[in-house]
């Protein structure tokens, strides 16, 4: 087949040629007539425009790609939060004037129909949005990269309140479609599920297993493009749906048996129907599992089935292949690949497992350990039965491993065992990875230190050399040049936009942070944000806050240890001085907050009712005067964030040391100027580092402090008699103030507090309230305060995911830039 000729209909460079293309894409694409055209129309014509353009570079990716046969890297997460899509391809693609121009002919502005670029809500946090950061790098460098996820039907929930609760709604992203995909069901696969294993004898006298599934399902896959900045290089993201093999029995409808004729259609379609189901209940565990079996299936067809298009023997896929697994979701992928080897391709075990150990590498994210997944072995038993024949015997030569390298240490090799034994035996995925992976990164330096001393200690005594540090990073394209263009404009202006690719270019600020003029032109464009921020505040709340305020914020997934509760004492703590003393000198702040709560999550859901319940009060109390205001913003996401970052004055980062793996919302706040207030958690501490501690608000205990306060034997009840202002803080919650004289509505966390403070909040109190009463001292000296906004910013360039990758791939994938040229 010829290749298709490149026109300049499709993407030609002038306003007239933009006009043409956007005129025949709304009457041949979308099948609409100018006269007739619906806003929404024409944003459909607008995005698939758009897409044409990038089409044409995928194009010539593709050819590049298949000329030279480049080593790939398939990247493997359960999430992908990528935000809108519009804004930033037109950006990639130079587009944004031409299309701005050419919609003056339909009557529409382009802000307008952005809003109809509606975000797919494919994950739950950081995790998702790092793949994607990590996705749009990997293109910027020109590394050939398929990313490999889950098409979910319904992401994650929308969010509203109602009386102060989170109430959760169906995220129906795909109700009108989406123009940035491609259904591909020509390269439909099929997964199995259930069924049992039967042993024979194969030709060469050798003993085989076949796996006979009881129930298949097919994968279909849709793929978006995920273009690089300033570079020609397209590359894809694969998200695939399920679809029942069998969709419909005649003859069960014909007898009139409805349901039934389409049980089969249902039960596989929920598969992919919702991001992470609630795995409260055995069914729930039972779905979580298939979805994790069913897109690593996918994906290993698909992947195997593109390096057999140029390579013979896949003895040598680990020279064209690297797996990265983000977080333990998609591990089962590796006794996946171990059953295609040795029952599809015939391999022996030895030979199977050298190349499987050479093809994943693991990035683990979290210290948590109920993140640190375990799947009960009678499910596995019972829905992959191949997979935990080949587990049990990785396990089973692994230990022999450890029983040779640690003789006499059964302790040891109970530790190290890939099945937990107890009560109910438990498949710990994370031990399969340490085992399977040749590989094992952290997420940053503190992070990957306990991991290797703490909660991998055993596999890291065994393979040190397994082990390092990969610290995220996030993407400036997105989280600066798009979120906040008047400072972008700013930097550009200032040292050239050489720093959208290089941000280490940042540093050139710091000779900047001593001009009176620059720290003016600085404070404005915040001001102006805080303004935006507070429009939007007002319209979609009804509540007007005061953009003179400083913005102290916290936005991230609603956690007990991210202590979004310390934030609220503190509320409180302000609260209570003012009515004590009404006349009290008080910075004015704004409390901002966003966050989501899992659905099976109570205390967490409570929390977000105590905030809201706060934030009646306060916003209501003429004792006040406008001084403290507390909003929570529902439905927080990547567009929401996009609005918040540039904004704040103070990022709050106050999870208990030693519990976050790394934190990119910190690094998304310092990069647009915001100072920190935070723990030594997490990224913090390589924050902080770069960019001074005289510019870093620290408070708290250190990971190590916090361990061994534990360890010691803590108890929150001393803390609480000894320190009047929490005592009275916390007695204000209790008598039922916030809740309408209920004493019994917010009960739980005072007796989680008062008996339990799991995550050290009351250990933290003092120093957290006299590091924010600093902050209140500081900001009141504004030219000093923009003088270490501008150097967060400065110094902080080297929180880029481009930095991030390339460390990926010198270290770990050993891949080289591929670059596709124009012609």
């Amino acid at each position: 087949m010829s290749r298709p000729v490149t026109s300049s209909r499709r993407n030609g460079k002038t306003a007239e040629a933009f006009e043409k293309a956007l005129a025949d894409n709304l009457y041949y694409t979308r099948g609409q007539a100018i006269y007739t055209a619906s806003p929404y129309d024409v944003y459909t014509t607008l995005a698939y425009t758009i897409r044409d353009y990038l089409m044409e570079r995928w194009r010539k990716t593709v050819d590049t790609y298949f000329e030279t046969n480049p080593k790939f890297v398939f990247y493997l997460s359960a999430e992908y939060l990528l935000g809108r899509q519009l804004t930033q391809n037109m950006l990639y693609t130079g587009t944004t004037e031409l299309a701005r121009q050419a919609l003056k002919e339909y009557d529409f502005g382009l802000d307008e129909l952005i809003e109809f670029d509606y975000e797919p809500g494919l994950g739950n946090g950081g995790l998702g949005r790092l793949a994607a950061c990590f996705l749009d790098s990997l293109a910027t460098l020109d590394i050939p990269c398929i990313g490999y996820g889950i098409r979910y039907e319904f992401g994650i929930f929308k969010q509203s309140f109602k009386d102060g609760w989170q109430v959760e709604s169906p995220d129906e992203w795909l109700y009108y479609g989406t123009p940035w995909e491609f259904a591909q069901p020509d390269d439909m696969v099929e997964v199995g599920f259930g069924g049992y294993t039967q042993g024979y004898t194969d030709e060469q006298g050798n003993y085989r297993v076949r796996w006979l599934p009881g129930q298949t399902v097919l994968g279909e896959p849709f793929h978006t493009l995920v273009p690089g900045y300033k570079t020609n290089s397209v590359n894809l993201l694969r998200l695939w749906r399920a679809r029942a093999s069998k969709e419909f029995d005649f003859q069960l409808f014909d007898v009139g048996d409805y349901a039934r004729a389409v049980h089969q259609k249902t039960f596989s379609e929920n598969i992919t129907k919702v991001l992470y189901p609630n795995d409260n209940t055995p069914q729930g565990k039972e779905l979580r599992l298939k979805q994790q079996y069913f897109f690593v299936a996918c994906s290993l067809q698909d992947i195997i089935r593109r390096y057999l298009v140029f390579n013979d023997s896949l003895e040598q896929l680990p020279e064209k292949a690297v797996i990265q697994l983000n977080d333990t979701h998609p591990v089962v992928a590796i006794p996946e690949l171990m059953r295609i080897l040795l029952d599809d391709y015939k391999f022996g075990w030895d030979q199977a497992w050298n190349v499987t150990t050479r093809m994943f590498a693991y990035t683990c994210h979290t210290l948590m350990p109920e993140a640190l997944e375990k799947w009960p072995v009678d499910l596995f038993e019972r829905l992959l039965p191949r997979h935990l024949e080949i587990i049990f015997e990785i396990n089973s030569r692994f230990l022999n491993q450890v029983r040779t390298r640690f003789p006499n240490d059964e302790a040891r090799v109970a530790r190290m065992s890939i099945i937990e034994e107890g009560p109910e035996q438990q498949v710990r995925m994370a031990h399969l990875a340490s085992v399977g992976c040749f590989s094992i990164n952290g997420v940053a330096e503190l992070q990957s230190k306990l991991l290797r001393e703490k909660s991998m200690r055993d596999f890291a005594d065994m393979w040190p050399e397994k082990f390092n540090n990969k610290t995220n990073g996030v993407t400036p394209r997105r989280f600066i040049r798009l979120a906040n263009p008047r400072l972008a404009d700013l930097i550009t202006t200032t040292i050239g936009d050489g720093w959208l690719t290089d941000l280490e270019q940042l540093k050139q600020l710091e000779a900047h942070a001593d001009s009176a003029r620059f720290r003016r032109a600085w404070r404005e464009v915040k001001q102006r944000n805080k303004e935006d921020l507070a429009a939007y505040i007002l319209k979609h709340t009804g509540l007007k806050v005061d953009p003179n305020s400083l913005f102290d914020v916290m936005v991230k997934r609603l956690h007990e240890y991210k202590r979004q509760l310390l934030k609220a004492l503190h509320i409180i703590t302000l609260y209570n001085r003012i009515k004590a003393n009404p006349d009290i000198e008080i910075i004015p702040r704004t409390f901002i907050f966003g966050a989501k709560a899992a659905p099976g999550y109570y205390m967490a859901k409570l929390i977000i009712k105590l905030i809201n319940s706060l934030a009646e009060v306060v916003n209501n109390d003429p004792d006040v005067r406008n001084r403290l205001k507390v909003v929570f913003l529902p439905n927080f996401n990547v567009s929401l964030g996009e609005k918040i970052y540039p904004a704040a004055d103070v990022s709050e980062q106050i999870s208990m040391a030693g519990k976050e793996a790394s934190g990119t919302g910190n690094m998304k706040f310092a990069l647009n100027g915001a100072l920190t207030t935070g723990t030594l958690d997490g990224a913090n501490i390589e924050i902080r580092e770069r960019v001074g501690e005289e510019n870093f608000f620290l408070f708290g205990l250190t990971a190590e402090e916090a361990f061994n306060l534990k360890n010691q034997g803590y108890i929150p009840m001393d803390s609480y008699r000894l320190n009047p202002e929490l005592k009275q803080a916390i007695d204000r919650i209790a008598s039922g103030y916030f809740a309408n004289g209920d004493q019994e509505l917010f009960r739980p966390i005072v007796d989680s507090l008062l008996y339990h403070d799991e995550y050290l909040l009351l250990a933290d109190y003092q120093s957290y309230i006299d590091c924010q009463d600093e902050v209140s001292r500081r900001y009141q000296y504004q030219e000093s305060w923009t003088r270490m906004s501008i150097l967060n910013t400065a110094r902080c360039g080297f929180f880029s995911s481009d930095r991030s990758i390339r460390q990926y791939c010198q270290d770990i994938w050993q891949v080289q830039p591929v670059k596709t040229e124009t012609e």
